[in-house]
Formats: C-alpha cells, structure tokens, sequence
C-alpha cells in the first residue's frame, strides 16, 4: 500500500508539472485544476464548469431500506465484513472508504463509476489518484458473487461500506440505513472528476456552488467535511498555506513534511484515527486544507460552533442523515444501469 501511494504521488507530480500554471488559468476543464494545486501568483482562477448531476429524488428513486432483503440476504452483513476487517488492521482504509462514497456520487451520481478501472476512467483523474478501499469493494463483491451471483450492486457495496465504516470509526459507532437498490453506471470518464470535486484549495463559495449541483445544501456541505477529522493528506496540498505562521502546529507540520510534497500527515492532529467531531474544534488554525479553514466564516461558523460544543452527538446524527442524503444522487436504474459482475468493468 506504501508504494502505491508513493506511485500516486509521483503520478500527481507529473501531471501537475505538465499541465503548469497555465493550464489552471483557462476556463476549459483544466481550470479547475485550482482546486487541487498550489495558488499562483498569476491572477484569480476562473469558475470552474461542472458537468450537472441530477438532483437526489427523494421519493421516487426505488431505493428502500432492506432491499435486498429477499433476493440476497445476507448481503450487508457480508460487506460490513469486508470492511471490518480491512478497517481493523487499518483504519486510514476506513478513511478512504468514505471518500470514496463522496468521490464516487459526486461524478455521474452514486453508480460505482469511480470503480471502473480503464486509462480513461475517473479512477485515474487527478483528484481520485490517492483513493483507497478498492480492494475492500473488490472483496466484498467477490464473496457477494458466490452468496447470491449477480443480485447486489457494486454502486450499493460502495454505499454500505461507507456507512460500516463510519460505524467502526466513530466513538458513539454511529449506524444508519442505507436506502439501497442502485445500479452501476456503464461510463466513467477522467477529465469529469476536476469539474465536479471541490479539492482542497476551493474557497468558501466554490464549496457551496458544488454541493448545491449536486441538490445538497451549504449545511450538508459543513456536515460532510467533517470526514476529515480522520485519514491523511499530502504536505503539497496545504503546507504553502502554513509558510507565514511560526506557532507550533506550523512548525510541526514543517518537520513532518521534511520538504517532501508527498509525505502524509494526519488530518486530525488531536484524534487521528476516530471519526468525530474534533474537526470543527480545529476549524480556524489547525485545519490543514484551505476548503477546510473557509468553513471559519460568518456563513458556516454558526453550524461549525454548534458541532465544535455538543459533545459528538449532535454531529454524527447530522452526518449520518447527510450521507444517506448524498447517496440518493443520480442514482441508476436498470433502464439506464446494470449489475456487474466485477466491479472494475463493466459487463459485455
């Protein structure tokens, strides 16, 4: 796993390299390459296109708690083993599960897209080179596939393994339903990833404008970034934003970079490895991404603060309501989907 993402890291650096600066200028595709890199000194970065997701449909979606009830019924159970036993060797896996729920729903709607493993696919964009979890899906759908061949989703495997594993994360182990019955996508293209993913330099109204194309509200865009009180991030992506600040968490940030880009530093300095709301204590000055310092502004402050003092609870019931929310969008159906057999290609 350790070479893999020193691989990615490497494949981030290219690219960023021959893209340049100016690629981030322009209005075409790449300018939304801001998100994800360093500011430069070269002027404001344009707005960025977004290719439009269909809103959630909150009622007429045929997705239902227990759907697979019948045809396979043992099937949460088997994922939420999977997850388990990734997570307990390892909880950054966790971690990565759950972004990439948030990766997979957020380009052509939750439909397993971002699992489709071809040189185009969205799995090779920018923003998804450092996801993690794909083995855990890959395990859960074979084990599904000898239970009951053919019956659940890859697109529902992803949903349910973000929900386990914000269960085994969390100090209060947070459950929910998962409203299930999706079906997977058949296309999952790369240069659609940068248009539709906030990234870690996106200001406060980039932020919003993206969860609302998607039918989610600034609360649940607050709510949701709450995730990143757990996993780790690159120094390339937050250490510029430190280099004017001298205090101790500056400083032991600098030391743990060492000036490597790539080196990962943990999220949440105060509690790395739980899912909780520790994230909104440290909103301000000891957030590592820009997307994450914004959320200290009179817009969101008020939520943040609310999270900040109610010890836990009050956050993990918003975020378990916000994930199902989230899982709703652009959901497929067999008009316009498919089940596959394996979740890295699709059916023939």
């Amino acid at each position: 796993m350790a070479k893999q993402q020193q691989l990615a890291a490497v494949v981030v650096t290219l690219l960023l390299a021959l893209l340049g600066p100016a690629a981030c200028q322009d209005a075409s595709t790449n300018g939304c390459l801001g998100r994800w890199r360093r500011d430069t000194a070269q002027g404001p970065l344009q707005p960025c296109p977004r290719i439009q997701s269909p809103a959630p449909v909150l009622r007429s979606s045929g997705l239902s708690v227990g759907y697979y009830s019948s045809s396979c019924p043992g099937a949460e159970e088997i994922v939420r083993k999977a997850v388990a036993e990734a997570v307990g060797s390892d909880p950054g896996v966790g971690a990565g599960l759950i972004r990439l729920f948030f990766h997979d729903c957020f380009v052509r709607g939750c439909d397993a897209s971002v699992l489709l493993n071809s040189p185009d696919a969205e799995r090779f964009g920018i923003p998804n080179l450092s996801l993690r979890g794909f083995e855990v899906i890959d395990a859960a759908k074979t084990a599904l596939q000898t239970a009951c061949p053919n019956k659940v989703s890859c697109a529902d495997i992803v949903a349910f393994a973000a929900r386990d594993a914000t269960y085994l994360l969390t100090n209060n182990k947070t459950f929910f339903d998962v409203p299930s019955g999706r079906y997977d996508g058949r296309v999952s293209f790369a240069n659609e990833t940068l248009p539709n993913l906030p990234g870690p330099f996106s200001d406060l109204q980039d932020l919003k404008d993206s969860f609302a194309s998607k039918g989610l509200s600034t609360s649940d865009m607050v709510t949701l970034s709450g995730a990143h009180s757990i996993g780790r991030a690159q120094c390339r992506f937050f250490l510029d934003r430190f280099a004017g600040r001298n205090d101790s968490f500056a400083q032991s940030l600098r030391a743990q970079c060492g000036g490597n880009d790539g080196t990962m530093v943990a999220q949440d300095y105060v509690t790395p490895d739980f899912l909780d709301s520790q994230y909104f204590k440290n909103v301000g000055k000891y957030v590592l991404f820009t997307s994450d310092a914004v959320l200290n502004s009179t817009d969101t402050m008020g939520l943040v603060t609310d999270y900040a003092n109610n010890n836990q609870g009050l956050w993990e019931g918003k975020f378990a309501k916000a994930m199902v929310k989230m899982g709703y969008i652009g959901v497929k159906t067999s008009a316009d989907g498919e089940i596959r057999a394996e979740c890295s290609k699709v059916n023939y």
